[in-house]
């Protein structure tokens, strides 16, 4: 007769976790393989749409002959292949770094994906700034070679893009030769094709602003709130679940949580002195004194729980942002482009009111007590105590600080841009 021993439940539970682990780390050694083939698929799928469309050249204007909506499209899918290429890289990279694998078969692929974005470098970006920069405002030196000596040519500056010293000052004020080379540019022939291409680029722009921005919101809280509902706080709640985890993380939620369980303790007396409730003995009384405080304990344990996984979220959200805006440099040009069009087509009036309502908001004379709500917020969303002589010490300087680094922009840069806005934002201040 065969004997046959049942294992226990601590084993079955230690060769779970065993399997669990072997799974974990064969999965984590192969993240290097398997995002290194994805980016490998991605970048051939960027090939198969040059092949097919573009005869193997760049997805571009010049390469095929293609309606702006329709190449808008092909450029579109190739951004958001480039993207996630960039994304498996960056998994490749972090992976090969902590896992010692000294197999370089992967090489090929590597070099086919750098050949691809290579071909969609940050260079090739086409955004027109022509509405921001003035036409006066050329740099000095464009173009400077540097060569080894003993070479035969040596060290050339182009001298086509420097502006002659005969061409800054004049008899005729340069406004004047500004309005004429204006006029000519508008007989041009071809300059309504000008302005179509000038309008699409900024159409583009546009777009791509408003795009990026959606994803700068979107991607982050849907990164917090989907870790925070799904991952971060049932395992928060599962390793906070014993008995000897403190139910409070700091003393204002403990000096609240009395506050409460005093002002229900005294609520039942005052209803027992004016006799609008029959009469309860003290053991009786002790008992629902003893059920409340077992409801406020529970809803500070969730409230702590809550503190915690926000501070985890919080975190995968900021990681989350910081790499939509590394893995979408486009995006942050367009942006900025978009910011400065908004920017200097203000009037100056404009421009005087939205600076004169921030610096008010952020370093006025309320300003104090919008970040004393902002810090405690904060800290609450944290589960930090909310340290008074802290917040009072950082109203005190940073404030300061943004007040003091304002005042140098206007000096600095806003002086030089638009002059009439700093006597507006004088004259309305006085």
């Amino acid at each position: 007769m065969k004997n046959y021993i049942t294992p226990t439940k601590s084993d079955q539970l230690v060769e779970k976790n065993n399997g669990f682990f072997d799974k974990s780390n064969q999965w984590l050694f192969n993240t290097s393989e398997r995002a290194l083939e994805q980016a490998y698929q991605l970048a051939l799928k960027i090939q198969d749409i040059e092949l097919q469309h573009f005869g193997s050249e760049k997805v571009s204007a010049q390469s095929g002959k293609y309606s702006q909506n329709v190449l808008d499209c092909f450029q579109t899918d190739v951004e958001k292949y480039l993207n996630r290429i960039k994304i498996k890289i960056t998994q490749f990279k972090i992976s090969r770094f902590f896992i010692k694998n000294s197999n370089y078969t992967f090489l090929d692929k590597l070099k086919l994906i750098d050949e691809v974005i290579t071909r969609y470098n940050d260079s090739d970006i086409e955004i027109s700034t022509s509405k921001i920069v003035d036409s006066h405002q050329k740099p000095i030196i464009s173009n400077v070679k540097y060569e080894e000596p003993g070479l035969k040519k040596s060290s050339q500056i182009s001298l086509a893009s420097i502006e002659p010293v005969t061409h800054k000052t004049g008899i005729f004020p340069r406004s004047i030769g500004r309005t004429i080379r204006k006029i000519t540019n508008d007989m041009s022939p071809a300059s309504e094709e000008e302005l179509v291409r000038n309008f699409q680029a900024s159409r583009k722009t546009t777009r791509r602003a408003i795009n990026f921005l959606l994803l700068l919101i979107i991607i982050p809280l849907l990164t917090q709130e989907i870790s925070k509902q799904f991952l971060i706080f049932p395992a928060v709640e599962h390793f906070r679940s014993a008995e000897s985890t403190p139910i409070f993380l700091n003393w204002e939620m403990e000096e609240e949580a009395l506050k409460e369980l005093q002002s229900f303790e005294e609520e039942l007396k005052f209803e027992k002195l004016l006799k609008h409730s029959p009469d309860i003995s003290p053991e009786a009384m002790e008992a629902k004194i003893s059920l409340k405080a077992n409801e406020i304990a529970e809803d500070f344990q969730h409230k702590s729980n809550n503190a915690v996984a926000n501070v985890f979220a919080d975190l995968l959200g900021l990681i989350a942002f910081t790499v939509v805006v590394l893995t979408n440099k486009k995006g942050v040009v367009a942006i900025k482009n978009l910011l400065n069009e908004i920017i200097y087509g203000l009037s100056d009036s404009a421009k005087a009111f939205i600076i004169i309502l921030f610096t008010d908001i952020f370093v006025g004379f309320h300003s104090p007590h919008g970040w004393e709500v902002i810090l405690e917020t904060i800290a609450n969303h944290l589960g930090i105590p909310a340290d008074r002589s802290a917040i009072f010490l950082f109203i005190a300087t940073f404030p300061v600080i943004l007040d003091t680094i304002f005042k140098y922009w206007v000096f600095r840069y806003l002086n030089q841009i638009s002059p009439s806005a700093v006597a507006t934002l004088k004259n309305m201040n006085e």
